[in-house]
């Protein structure tokens, strides 16, 4: 049997070249084995794999009758989604986030899903789209803003009030219904969509929305806002004009005049008539450089979207801003059936600050000259978007891990952090780089990120204190313990390989950073050709532990970290040699674990 992962190449394929495509019979996809291995192996490594939903499904127990249950269950109709279990996370602003944590099944069931929605739905998307797709994260649409909106006279930002939580039924099955003309899918993704949830061990009924955790959820919204992507664009097809003239009558009468010199320049042989025009060109250029270059009576209009919040930048006047503004409320209003956030959708001028993703966007007016090509020289920063790490972020990270303190005077000294002490030298410093690598990787492509430096200078100092709170010492005696004899200190540590040190991170590193977003890689260029190494072990039937051969029922037994287990038992031994998180046992050996 051909493996399903490279049908739904060809699907995508097919949705690429034919973008008005109808697709038909796609139910009996779900039906096919191979795709259940392959979202097992996407789902187990999560950190969620182990959380529980309303039962005690989890990743541990996963095994070749469970998948069979599953697809006999959605081939006799009798499939039913269980609710989700309602679990708040915080916010940065103090509001609670409400998250949806379905049983493994449903998560199961969910992935295959997905990937049958993503082969039609992906190649589709519109370019401007960057939250929750394949190889597109934060950084790529905040490197869109950087390269695409320079000159850029207005921001407006824009955000969706409670988008997931009002995503309309109605609304989104007619839209994936204009694409997919199964009733089976519409049918499970509509059970999906009503399934509920639980707080507090109280039912509750969902009648709008997608619930945030699910892992079809992000597919959805997408498909979902796809329509603001296409209504926006169309709106830039009738705003863009192109300027009659691109420069200022004034530049460009400068840049004329510097011309003109430079041509007489280079007709003259007479000495001292070339040091006078020489000094001429110098003087015209300046006054040619100190002039706005750009006429900016063209009409352009940009647009990037990362889940629901979008930036548009606007080259026109502040009246076409505030048109814009009105026929996006209107049309999320009366097509969407969802409300643009009036306190969030702000209009700013680009010698301001907008906010996006949580970065600082604006349009610099720099007048500096700097060296260009050879031997010219330019305004190579004026008009260019540049993006900035908002200081508030700065003190809220260093407030938040509790590496500094801030003094009367209002300085900052770095202190230690009590809450590590009692872990061992490799994970205070392993928790430490952790930290600052994830706030300085995510800020890396600011303007002003060497203004971090302060930062790493904060962490490493606190990091010291920590360990001499540890060993009831000075920071000079931990310096002089772990020192490499390179000027720097290093935490030793035991590998199969051999000693090796780890060194606190430097903010460089992060500078360095090549593609900070997640790589989400196909699943048919993973398993092309072959099945899954879960199905291997699963249709092996040996025991991992006892070595038996002969049992009915052969599971995987699933655990969060390896890191975790002690080591006491035979089951943690052998995991802890083959430094996986799953191991294939008979049913037996599973009922032992457990007990």
């Amino acid at each position: 049997m051909q493996p399903t992962t490279e049908i739904l190449e060809r699907i995508t394929k097919n949705s690429q070249q034919h973008p008005d495509e109808v697709f038909t019979r796609l139910f009996r996809y779900m039906l096919r084995p191979d795709l259940y291995y392959t979202a097992y192996k996407k789902l187990y490594s999560n950190n969620g794999a182990a959380t529980k939903g309303v039962d005690n499904d989890t990743a541990d127990g996963f095994c070749v009758e469970k998948v069979d249950k599953i697809i006999k269950a959605l081939a006799d109709d009798s499939y039913q989604p269980k609710p989700a279990r309602r679990q708040y996370i915080q916010k940065d602003n103090g509001k609670q986030r409400p998250l949806g944590i379905p049983t493994f099944t449903d998560k199961l069931v969910q992935e295959v899903l997905r990937m049958i929605l993503e082969a039609i739905y992906e190649p589709i998307f519109l370019d401007c789209s960057h939250g929750f797709r394949p190889n597109r994260g934060c950084h790529t649409a905040l490197r869109d803003v950087k390269h695409q909106f320079p000159g850029t006279r207005w921001f407006v930002e824009g955000d969706i009030k409670g988008c997931f939580d009002n995503i309309d039924h109605s609304v989104l099955m007619s839209l994936i219904g204009k694409k997919i003309k199964d009733a089976q899918i519409i049918k499970l993704l509509y059970r999906f969509l009503k399934a509920g949830y639980l707080e507090d061990w109280q039912y509750h009924s969902t009648y709008s929305g997608t619930p945030q955790g699910g892992i079809v959820s992000p597919i959805l919204s997408n498909i979902y806002l796809h329509e603001l992507d296409k209504f926006v664009m169309s709106l830039k097809s009738e705003f863009d004009k192109p300027t009659k003239t691109d420069r200022t009558p004034e530049y460009a009468r400068a840049a004329q005049d510097v011309k003109n010199i430079r041509r007489r320049l280079n007709r003259c042989n007479d000495s001292e008539k070339r040091t006078e025009l020489a000094d001429m060109l110098k003087k015209a250029r300046t006054v040619m450089l100190s002039l706005p270059a750009k006429s900016q009576t063209d009409k352009v209009l940009k647009y990037i979207r990362y889940a629901d919040d979008f930036i548009i930048g606007i080259n026109g006047s502040r009246e076409d801003c505030v048109e814009l503004k009105g026929k996006l409320s209107a049309f999320i209003k009366q097509t969407l059936n969802m409300e643009l956030s009036e306190e969030k959708t702000l209009i700013t001028h680009s010698a301001g600050i907008a906010r996006f993703l949580g970065y600082d966007v604006s349009v610099r007016r720099d007048f500096t000259i700097k060296p260009h090509g050879k031997s010219g020289t330019q305004r190579t920063l004026s008009n260019q978007t540049q993006l900035l790490v908002p200081a508030g972020k700065i003190h809220a990270f260093i407030f938040n891990h509790r590496i500094a303190v801030q003094k009367a005077d209002g300085t900052l000294k770095p202190c230690k952090r009590g809450d590590l002490i009692r872990l061992t030298n490799f994970e205070i410093v392993s928790t430490f780089n952790a930290e600052m690598r994830g706030f300085c990787n995510y800020y890396h492509m600011a303007s002003n990120f060497p203004d971090m430096q302060y930062i790493a200078y904060l962490t490493e100092y606190s990091c010291l204190k920590t360990l001499a709170a540890k060993y009831r010492c000075k920071t000079s005696k931990i310096r002089e313990m772990y020192k490499d004899g390179r000027g720097k200190w290093r935490i030793p540590y035991e590998t199969k390989t051999g000693k090796k040190s780890l060194y606190i991170a430097k903010l460089a590193d992060s500078r360095e950073v090549k593609n900070p977003s997640d790589r989400m890689l196909s699943a048919s260029v993973i398993n092309k050709g072959n099945t899954t190494s879960f199905e291997d072990r699963l249709k092996a039937k040996v025991c991992e532990l006892c070595g038996s051969a002969d049992s009915e029922y052969y599971e995987i037994h699933h655990v969060n970290k390896v890191k975790n287990l002690s080591g006491k038992q035979e089951w943690e031994r052998v995991m802890i040699a083959k430094r996986r998180k799953t191991i294939v046992i008979c049913r037996d050996c599973h009922k032992q674990v457990h007990r």
